[in-house]
């Protein structure tokens, strides 16, 4: 670091001479620009902070060193900036505020190493130890002055002698955390702060309203920008397009017309999006003691060899290390994850208005923290009302070069668990999304017969003859091990065809660049690209629509995987077309008239062909009769799960029309492992049932696990397109469309990825829900998930630090508890599984009494799932295998359920 006195600065109150810039002047211009270059550890690339005098400056903003040159002419330095330390300078000064300083001294009076309160502890946390209130002799600057009011306010009790001891902040740090967890609105706040005023004594300190309330917590609070968009989503003015007025794309003014009768001075955007910068964010992770430990866990927990049970143990995370081994060899650097979705404020029947944010979340963390609310980084919000589609990337640019700017350079960040500062970097491991949003994030086209990102130009799609829709049909044996029996096949498939090909060749990120290369496609961001990749696509034939700005990462193209397909939403579409068919809904069902003409066409079915006496069509083995529908609506109208498991499926049985509506993407996900081998049995045909359990409780059940072995993963590879090709046998070519198809690709992505619950959309769209429930203000949607998130990202830092005592969302109490009615019930002896305490959940009923059957089964589950017994298990396994050297895993399973209880009894 450098140094130097204020009276050596003296050149920088001497801008012009007679309208003219002093040569003192320019010449420390360029003295300032040489200095700034010196220190690339604050640079965002080749940007340095702007430290003029105009408001959008003022050292928030980064920008070439040409523009600062020139701002720096029109505006001067920002007011008493003589010590650079926004650049890489230090404090060393003596000034004659040194009088002002001891006076912020005196009032702060804190012993900072040794924190009394929980709110000192977050201060110590949030300012790190390089913070000295005694070290500078100047006036402290604004940042500095808030957390000097934080610090005094950490000390000051609400009223002198309080009971229970509450300081200013911590009482206005529960206020808000009352305030983000039921959602008050800033009027109900204010109503509140009122009341208290009225119902403390005379002599307290509280804060009067949520303004005043907020200002004193914005030393906690992280920044946000607010960037302009053009109002057609061409652009945005940022960057070297800082300074335009007009879209360099559609020549749309930037700002709005005032009217004669208006004074306003400020001029008005006609949109503007909202970009929350990553780095801040992560640095606080490593600030907290909290998680500063814990974001070193996945280079120093216990790994078994071919056992993922965290994507940080698997071989796309493994193979970046080998690539990247500088990067790798530093714990503390950051692998991240993106997602982005896009929901409606105003429900399905209000407002058409598209909202979409881009959320960023940290993968070091342990699964116990990992992919969880607090730390999930709102990033960008996209401005509304429409889908950006294509033009996402225009509002990802900011993102893109912070991620860049974090690979290149990285950011001097303190571990508060190491005491020690370090260079921290950081890398985008993947994409998340559903598959329309797959197409905004990758740029390749997810919609007619190249919508495979994996098959690519070699799909086997086709349009259906009738139907008008493409169709997956027959396009899977291509996956078999070579000379199976399915692929000379030429009547269960397509008529008269073979397949001879094997599957092609997965396409690394190189291959892929370079082809988008060779063709030619240009990034949305820049001038004629839209045009240009038109043609581009329209001629080539090709599936790519446009160079996606995710490969300006420099490691982008080594990664093994860069756009996940997300699992839960191709289960629901599968679930969904498995259900409608075989219940014959009317309008979703695969099975209608135009299908039978299409399976005339393509398949040798004649079964299913229509009657020409009666002109109608045979029912399929796979379509249930009347009386099978209403036993089957009858028997989900009365299931009963426990409780936490699922929603109430009854509530979504419509019994007139025998058909399922309003089922959440969970309730879809439990119906298709854990029902259907249930609900089918006896209904359906056994080469249906058993084809329809193969997909269920095999595939997708051992996809989704928690923990999965490179093996299974094998198996599920070479086993789903036998059991895709069973379904193609049953079903009729329209059945079977994209969403279909993916699965083959399913098992290769967890293969190489890791567990699906880290890649899929589950805990971003319960995220997506909560930012919706924070729209307060309808006519400004973005800015109430501004402000909302805002506060609840302070308190969730500061909720950590509470008494034990406090209910938080860290702290959640399980929804029956008997807030200590059941206390004391342990006894000496008792099985586990019966020490849980609890309370009845809804109305009283008669008792009900469990048949011989059901109380086996009720004994046998309590046994099997209770760790005292586990060493029995592994006994009664033992002795099985003695008696029966070759016996299997599946038959040791079916003899637990059957006899281990009564084994148990008599060992």
């Amino acid at each position: 670091m450098e140094n130097m006195n204020k009276t050596d600065r003296q050149w920088m109150n001497v801008r012009l001479r007679d309208g003219f810039l002093t040569d003192e002047f320019e010449a420390g211009i360029e003295e300032f620009v040489d200095f700034a270059q010196r220190h690339p550890e604050l640079m965002d690339g080749t940007k340095i902070r702007c430290p003029c005098n105009d408001r959008k400056c003022q050292n928030r903003s980064f920008q070439e060193l040409y523009i600062v040159r020139f701002h720096l002419a029109k505006n001067g330095f920002v007011r008493d900036y003589y010590v650079w330390y926004k650049h890489g300078e230090t404090v060393v000064q003596q000034t004659s505020n040194q009088n002002v300083q001891r006076s912020v001294e005196s009032d702060v009076a804190i012993e900072y190493a040794q924190p009394n309160n929980a709110c000192q502890a977050i201060l110590m946390d949030v300012i790190g130890l390089s913070f000295n209130p005694t070290v500078t002799e100047d006036i402290p600057n604004l940042a500095t002055q808030e957390l000097y009011e934080m610090l005094k306010a950490s000390k000051q009790e609400v009223w002198p002698g309080n009971p229970y001891g509450h300081s200013k902040l911590s009482a206005v740090a529960r206020l808000l955390n009352l305030k983000a967890k039921h959602h008050f609105s800033e009027r109900c706040f204010d109503d509140i702060c009122q009341f208290l005023s009225e119902l403390l004594p005379e002599n307290n300190v509280m804060t009067d309203s949520f303004y005043s309330t907020k200002k004193l917590m914005q030393g906690l609070g992280l920044p946000v920008e607010k960037i302009h968009c053009c109002i057609n989503g061409c652009m945005i003015y940022w960057g070297e397009d800082s300074e335009l007025i007009s879209c360099k794309f559609c020549n749309h003014p930037r700002y709005k017309r005032h009217h004669a009768s208006n004074r306003q001075k400020t001029n008005v955007p006609h949109k503007k999006m909202y970009y929350f910068p990553l780095t801040p964010r992560l640095q606080r992770l490593y600030a907290s003691k909290v998680t500063a430990n814990d974001m070193r866990w996945h280079k120093e927990h216990n790994t078994e060899e071919g056992v993922m049970r965290h994507c940080s143990d698997s071989p796309a995370w493994k193979y970046f290390d080998q690539i990247h081994p500088s990067f790798a060899v530093e714990s503390r650097n950051v692998r991240l994850g993106l997602c982005t979705d896009g929901f409606q404020p105003f429900g399905q029947t209000g407002q058409q208005y598209s909202s979409w944010p881009v959320i960023v979340t940290p993968y070091n963390l342990p699964p116990w923290m990992c992919m969880k609310d607090e730390y999930m980084f709102l990033s960008i919000i996209v401005p509304s009302p429409r889908n950006p589609k294509e033009k996402l990337d225009v509002f990802l640019q900011p993102l893109i070069a912070e991620l860049k700017h974090l690979w290149e350079v990285g950011v001097q960040t303190y571990d508060v668990s190491s005491k020690q500062n370090f260079q921290m970097r950081a890398a985008l491991m993947w994409t998340i999304s559903d598959f329309p949003a797959y197409s905004m994030l990758s740029g390749w086209s997810t919609a007619g017969k190249l919508a495979c990102p994996y098959c690519m130009e070699n799909s086997y799609a086709f349009s259906l003859s009738k139907g008008g829709k493409t169709s997956w049909f027959d396009s899977h044996r291509k996956f078999l091990l070579m000379e199976h029996p399915f692929q000379r096949n030429k009547k269960a498939f397509r008529k008269g065809q073979i397949v001879l090909k094997g599957a092609p060749p997965i396409r690394s990120g190189v291959e892929i660049l370079e082809l988008i290369e060779n063709y030619g496609f240009k990034k949305v961001t820049e001038i004629d690209a839209d045009g240009i990749n038109a043609q581009i696509f329209k001629n080539c034939h090709c599936g790519w629509k446009k160079r996606s700005t995710f490969w300006d990462l420099p490691y982008w193209k080594t990664n093994l995987i860069r756009h996940n397909l997300d699992v839960i939403h191709i289960e629901n579409n599968f679930f969904d077309n498995i259900f409608n068919t075989i219940m014959n809904v009317e309008g979703k069902t695969k099975d209608n008239a135009k299908s039978r003409e299409d399976l005339k066409e393509f398949c040798s079915r004649p079964e299913l062909h229509r009657n020409e006496t009666t002109n109608k069509f045979p029912k399929a083995c796979y379509s249930l009769e009347k009386d099978a529908k209403e036993a089957l609506c009858k028997w989900l109208k009365e299931l009963r799960f426990p409780d936490g498991y699922a929603s109430n499926m009854g509530r979504c049985v419509d019994m007139k029309k025998h058909k399922l509506f309003g089922m959440k993407s969970h309730d879809c996900h439990v119906f298709m492992q854990r029902l259907i081998p249930i609900a089918f049995h006896e209904l359906l045909l056994g080469n249906v049932w058993q084809a329809l359990t193969e997909i269920s409780k095999f595939f997708f059940l051992n996809l989704t696990s928690t923990v999965i072995t490179k093996e299974d993963m094998e198996h599920l590879e070479k086993d789903i397109p036998i059991i895709l090709c069973r379904l193609e046998r049953i079903f009729p070519p329209s059945f079977f469309d994209f969403m279909e198809h993916l699965l083959i690709h399913l098992a290769y992505e967890s293969m190489i990825a890791g567990p699906v619950q880290y890649r899929w959309m589950y805990p971003f769209e319960r995220y997506l829900r909560k930012l919706k429930n924070n729209v307060r203000n309808k006519a400004k949607v973005e800015g109430s998930i501004c402000n909302a998130y805002l506060v609840e990202e302070a308190l969730a830092f500061c909720a950590h630090y509470f008494e034990p005592q406090v209910y938080t969302r860290h702290r959640k109490r399980p929804r029956n508890y008997d807030y200590g009615m059941g206390d004391g019930l342990e006894q000496e002896g008792m099985l586990s599984i019966f020490n849980n305490t609890g309370r009845s959940y809804g109305r009283a009923k008669s008792r009900y009494y469990l048949d011989d059957q059901e109380y086996h089964a009720a004994h046998t589950y309590i046994l099997l799932n209770c760790e005292e017994v586990k060493p029995y298990i592994e006994i009664y396994a033992n002795e099985l295998r003695q008696s029966e050297p070759h016996i299997d895993d599946a038959t040791i399973d079916a003899k637990l359920d059957q006899d281990f209880a009564s084994w148990f009894e008599k060992f």
